[in-house]
C-alpha cells in the first residue's frame, strides 16, 4: 500500500477549499486531475473518504480521522524540508551530564551578539556522544574521547575533577581531597557518558563502585552519604544543590573538554563555536 504526499495533499485541499473546483485552482491543476488524485487515494486505502453532493463535498467519518492525520504528516514533511533546506540557520549543542560549566551563559550571550543568524540551542542527551550519533545536534560537548572514525573533534579546554560528597560526609571539612582518600569509599560512577572510572586509582587502591546512569539519581544517592562522586568541574557550576559538597582532587589529572562533529557533514558554524569556546575556557 503505497500513499504518496500529492494524494493527502489532494484530499486536504479539497476539504479546506471546499470543492473540487477550488481544490484544483489552489493546487494549480485540473479539475479533473483533482478527481483522478481522490478517486487514486481511495481506492489505495479501501475506503470512501468523502461524500460529494450536487453543491459541497465534505468528509466521511473515515475521511475526517484521515484529513486530521494527514495534516499532522504534511506538517511533519514540511519541518523535515525546512530542517533540511535551512538548518543551518539553528546550531544545536549537545551534551550529556554538563553543558560548558561556567562558560555556558557566555557562550550563549556572545553567540547570540556574533550569531544573530544562527540560533544557539543546548541540547540534553544522556548518550556516548551527546546526541550527536543519534542525529539530536549538529556538535556535541564530551569529556571522554570517542574512538568512533565518523567523527572529528577539538579539545577546547580543561576542567578540573572534582569529588562529590554529601555535605555531612566527614571528608566534606576540607578544603581538597586526594585520590587516596577515597580508595576506600564506594565510588558512584556512569560508564557510558563519565569521566570516572577506577583506572584513576592504582591496581591495588581502587575503590569499589556501584553504576547510574542519571545525574540526578547520582546526586540523590550522593546526597545521602551511601556513595561519593567524581565528576568534571562543570558539573559543579550546573548542579549545584543542598546536601551536597564538590571539593577538588589535587593529584587527579584535568579533563580535556572535546567539541565533536560529523567528519564528512561538518555544520558550517563549526569552526566559529571551536574558536568561541576555546577563547573562553582560556579566559579571553
Amino acid at each position: 500500500m503505497d500513499v504518496e504526499l500529492r494524494q493527502l495533499r489532494c484530499l486536504v485541499a479539497i476539504v479546506d477549499e471546499g470543492t473540487f473546483t477550488d481544490a484544483a485552482i489552489a493546487l494549480g491543476v485540473s479539475q479533473a486531475a483533482v478527481s483522478r488524485t481522490l478517486a487514486s487515494l481511495e481506492r489505495t486505502l479501501g475506503v470512501r473518504l468523502l461524500r460529494r453532493t450536487s453543491r459541497a463535498v465534505a468528509p466521511t467519518t473515515t475521511g475526517l480521522r484521515v484529513v486530521a492525520q494527514a495534516r499532522r504528516v504534511l506538517g511533519e514533511v514540511d519541518d523535515l524540508v525546512r530542517e533540511a533546506t535551512s538548518g543551518h540557520s539553528t546550531l544545536r549543542v549537545g551534551y550529556a551530564w554538563s553543558a560548558l560549566g561556567r562558560h555556558t551563559p557566555a557562550f550563549q550571550r556572545r553567540w547570540a551578539g556574533a550569531h544573530p543568524d544562527t540560533d544557539l540551542h543546548l541540547v540534553r542527551v544522556n548518550s556516548a556522544t551527546a546526541g550527536l550519533a543519534e542525529g539530536s545536534c549538529d556538535l556535541a560537548v564530551v569529556r571522554i574521547p570517542l574512538d568512533d572514525r565518523r567523527f572529528d573533534a577539538a579539545i577546547i579546554g580543561l576542567e578540573r575533577r572534582l569529588c562529590v560528597l554529601s555535605a555531612d560526609d566527614p571528608l566534606a571539612g576540607r578544603r581538597s581531597l586526594r585520590l587516596a582518600d577515597l580508595a576506600e569509599r564506594t565510588l558512584l560512577i556512569d560508564r557510558r557518558t563519565g569521566t570516572t572510572t577506577p583506572e584513576l586509582w592504582p591496581p591495588d587502591a581502587r575503590p569499589a563502585t556501584e553504576e547510574t546512569h542519571d545525574v540526578d539519581d547520582w546526586l540523590n544517592v550522593i546526597s545521602s552519604g551511601r556513595c561519593v562522586g567524581m565528576t568534571a568541574e562543570s558539573t559543579a557550576h550546573q548542579y549545584r544543590r543542598a546536601g551536597i559538597v564538590y571539593r577538588p582532587v589535587r593529584d587527579a589529572e584535568p579533563i580535556a573538554v572535546r567539541l565533536v562533529w560529523w567528519r564528512d557533514d561538518p555544520h558550517p558554524a563549526t569552526q566559529m563555536a571551536i574558536e568561541l569556546l576555546t577563547a573562553l575556557y582560556r579566559g579571553d
